[in-house]
């Protein structure tokens, strides 16, 4: 289960928000903890992309994994 303000990895390409599998968000609100508000934002801070998901589309990020950037396109 997720609480807010965790970190959490998108498990499939969201196309119409530019979102990419793999890319890395922050719970910011739960809905009973049936579904979740992720904000996904650029390196210097600014908000790209805040989109609601289940749990199914989100995982929570391991210890172990590596982080990655990449352009952000616009949509």
């Amino acid at each position: 289960m997720f609480d807010e303000l965790d970190t959490v990895v998108l498990k499939k390409d969201i196309k119409e928000y530019g979102l990419k599998k793999g890319d890395i968000g922050t719970v910011v609100h739960m809905y009973e903890k049936k579904a979740f508000e992720i904000e996904f934002v650029s390196a210097s801070g600014k908000t790209m992309a805040l989109v609601t998901f289940t749990q199914k589309d989100i995982r929570p990020m391991t210890g172990t994994e590596i982080l990655h950037a990449r352009d952000f396109a616009s949509i």
